[in-house]
C-alpha cells in the first residue's frame, strides 16, 4: 500500500475533521470516549442517535461502494475515516456488526433482493445486527457448529444455541451459521442464515463479565424462523461465505483500533508520571516495548491492508492480541495497589481496570492464539495437521 495521502486524501481528512469538530457538540458532546471495551452499556441510547446523526449526514458505511449506498472510498481515505474518528475520540459505533461485516458480506455474496432489503437499513442504522458463530463446542472450531435449520413451509426453522454473541440484547436481526444439510461434517453443508431476533423461539441471556458487564450473550433457538430466501449464498455452501465475513472483520477498521491502543498507552504513561511509577526502569521498559510494538502494528496493517484478508487476518489477531493483554497487565503494574480497588461501590472500575479485565479475553475471542497459529502452520508452511480426538 502507498503510504502517502493525495492532495484529494488530505481534503478528506480535512473535511471529515471539520465535520466531526462541528457536530460533537452540544448533548453529543458528552458521549466522547464512551461505549469502549468493556463499556458497551455506556450511553447506548445516546449513542445510537449519533451512529443516525452520523448517516443522516452521510457518514454512515463510507467504505461501501456508492451503487450500494456508501462513498466508495479509497483505501487510504478509509484508513484516514477511522483515523480521524478515533483521534477525536468520538462514541463507539453501535453499528459495526452490521456496517463492518454483514453489509460487505451481502454485497460481495447476497441477492439483489436481499442487498435491497438489508443495506439502507444498516446504513441508516434503523436495523442492528449480531453474529451467530460460536456455540459451546465450536467456538474457534466454527466447523463443528452443531446448530440445525430445517425448510419447512418456506420457512427455516432453526434450533440450537449460540454463545458469547456480541451485543444480542440490543440486535434486531442476527447472521447464523446452522448445519442444514443432516448428516453434514466440518465445512460441508451449513448455511448462512438472516435470522428476526424478535420472535418467539429465540431467548437471550446475558453473561456477567468480568467487567461486570454484559456485552456477551448466550443466544437459545428453539423453533425460530426466518424467510426460506434469506440464505446468503447456496444453502449447505455457507462455510465460504463465513470466512468472507471474517475477512471483513479485520479489515481498515483494526488500524483505528490502534488509534484507541495509543490512547490506552497514553493514559499508563500519564498515571505512571503522575505516581511516580515512570522512575521504576522495569516499568520503563515496559513503557517503551509497549510503544514499539504498537508501532509495528501500525506498520504490520498498512503493509496488509491492499491484500486479501486471508491468512493475514490470522497473522494479524495474532500480533495484536497477546500485544493489547500485555498492556492491560502494564496498566496494572503501573496502578499498583490502588489498582486493586475499585472507583466507586458496589463494582464501578476506571478505564484502565476494564482494560486490564476485558484485554484478559483478547487471545480467545475471535480465534483463539492457538487456532490462528495452527492456521497459519497448516495453511502456510504446509506443516501436518494437529491430530484431533
Amino acid at each position: 500500500m502507498d503510504l502517502n495521502y493525495s492532495a484529494e486524501d488530505d481534503a478528506f481528512r480535512q473535511e471529515f475533521r471539520a465535520w466531526l469538530e462541528a457536530n460533537l457538540v452540544g448533548k453529543f458532546a458528552a458521549l466522547r470516549g464512551l461505549g469502549g471495551s468493556g463499556r458497551e452499556h455506556e450511553a447506548f441510547e445516546e449513542r445510537l442517535e449519533w451512529n443516525q446523526h452520523m448517516a443522516a449526514h452521510g457518514w454512515s458505511c463510507v467504505s461501501w461502494p456508492k451503487e450500494h449506498g456508501g462513498r466508495g472510498l479509497s483505501l487510504q481515505q478509509q484508513v484516514i475515516f477511522h483515523e480521524e474518528y478515533a483521534r477525536a475520540n468520538a462514541p463507539a459505533r453501535v453499528n459495526h456488526l452490521g456496517e463492518e461485516l454483514l453489509g460487505p458480506t451481502l454485497i460481495a455474496f447476497g441477492t439483489p433482493e436481499q442487498q435491497a432489503r438489508f443495506l439502507p437499513k444498516i446504513i441508516a442504522v434503523e436495523e442492528l445486527w449480531c453474529q451467530g458463530y460460536s456455540e459451546p463446542g465450536a467456538g474457534s472450531d466454527l466447523a463443528g457448529v452443531k446448530t440445525k435449520a430445517r425448510l419447512e413451509d418456506g420457512k427455516w426453522v432453526v434450533d440450537g444455541q449460540k454463545v458469547w454473541t456480541s451485543l444480542a440484547h440490543t440486535a434486531d436481526w442476527c447472521f447464523v451459521i446452522a448445519r442444514t444439510e443432516p448428516g453434514s461434517v466440518k465445512h460441508r453443508g451449513l448455511s448462512y442464515l438472516l435470522v428476526p431476533m424478535d420472535q418467539p423461539g429465540v431467548e437471550i441471556r446475558p453473561i456477567l463479565q468480568l467487567t461486570g458487564t454484559s456485552e456477551f450473550n448466550e443466544v437459545f433457538f428453539d423453533g425460530a424462523t426466518t424467510d426460506e430466501d434469506l440464505v446468503v449464498g447456496e444453502p449447505g455452501a455457507g462455510w465460504s461465505v463465513a470466512m468472507g465475513t471474517l475477512g471483513f472483520e479485520r479489515g481498515v477498521s483494526t488500524l483505528a483500533q490502534q488509534i484507541a491502543f495509543q490512547r490506552e498507552l497514553q493514559l499508563i504513561i500519564d498515571l505512571a508520571r503522575t505516581n511516580g511509577a515512570i522512575e521504576d526502569p522495569i516499568i520503563q521498559d515496559q513503557i517503551v516495548k509497549s510503544q514499539m510494538g504498537l508501532d509495528m502494528l501500525r506498520m504490520h496493517g498498512l503493509r496488509t491492508l491492499s491484500g486479501e484478508q486471508g491468512i493475514e487476518a490470522s497473522i494479524t489477531k495474532l500480533l495484536w492480541a497477546p500485544w493489547h493483554r500485555s498492556l492491560g497487565e502494564l496498566a496494572m503494574a503501573v496502578a499498583g495497589a490502588g489498582g486493586l480497588t475499585v472507583a466507586q461501590a458496589p463494582y464501578e472500575l476506571d478505564e484502565l481496570q476494564a482494560l486490564y479485565l476485558f484485554s484478559r479475553a483478547d487471545t480467545l475471542y475471535g480465534g483463539s492464539d492457538e487456532i490462528q497459529r495452527n492456521v497459519i502452520a497448516e495453511r502456510v508452511l504446509g506443516l501436518p495437521k494437529e491430530a484431533r480426538v
